[in-house]
């Protein structure tokens, strides 16, 4: 079963915001993926939610359970991606798979190297 994703009200309205501002081509699918799932998860207030939960700015670090192979990158807003320092935007698939989602989550999810289920190994709340 798929866990339910957990955002901040100020994450829940930019990325509102976000998904309306970028209705292009090339991030459509992304867009659509992205909005269901903050129409499916959970709004809190920014004050009470958990250091554990990915939200923008967070830093995660995730494992392919089929490779084991684990990935560090820094979720971030499109305009500030800088794919040498990891910066990854919000709008790519691996960032739109797991935001909302905490240490320890599972989930499967369609990228573009095929179906995968990953896990969120750590994730860094400290910016």
């Amino acid at each position: 079963m798929k866990p339910i994703p957990t955002f901040t009200l100020s994450d829940y309205k930019l990325l509102k915001k976000i998904t309306k501002a970028n209705l292009s081509a090339t991030s459509a699918r992304e867009i659509k993926l992205l909005n269901e799932e903050l129409d499916r998860g959970t709004v809190i207030e920014d004050s009470v939610i958990e250091n554990s939960f990915i939200r923008i700015n967070s830093e995660v670090i995730i494992e392919d359970m089929g490779t084991k192979k684990q990935m560090k990158f820094q979720i971030v807003l499109p305009s500030q991606v800088n794919i040498k320092e990891s910066k990854y935007s919000v709008l790519v698939p691996l960032s739109v798979a797991i935001i909302g989602f905490k240490a320890n989550d599972q989930v499967d999810w369609e990228l573009p190297a095929g179906n995968k289920t990953l896990k969120v190994i750590a994730v860094n709340n400290c910016n």
